[in-house]
């Protein structure tokens, strides 16, 4: 799943299937390209990029990836057991 780009989409007004008119593609290949069954070529993630004013590879950044920097721990509760 590419959420960065389901967030530009919502961001930027436009709907899945106004953009895959703009695109020239079927609307369950857009969607299939949103939710991260399909893998998009390299033509379609640039011209996706492109509409949607953003930068490719953060639109593209899967959803599994690791943050840069992990969030520390969460300090024990007193009182409370590990």
């Amino acid at each position: 799943m590419y959420p960065n780009l389901k967030l530009q989409l919502w961001m930027s007004g436009i709907r899945q299937n106004r953009l895959a008119k703009m695109l020239d593609l079927d609307e369950t290949t857009l969607s299939r390209i949103v939710n991260g069954f399909r893998e998009p070529n390299e033509e379609i993630r640039g011209r996706i990029a492109s509409l949607l004013q953003s930068d490719e590879g953060w639109l593209f950044r899967v959803a599994d990836d690791k943050p840069e920097s992990p969030l520390p721990s969460p300090l024990p509760v007193e009182g409370e057991r590990k």
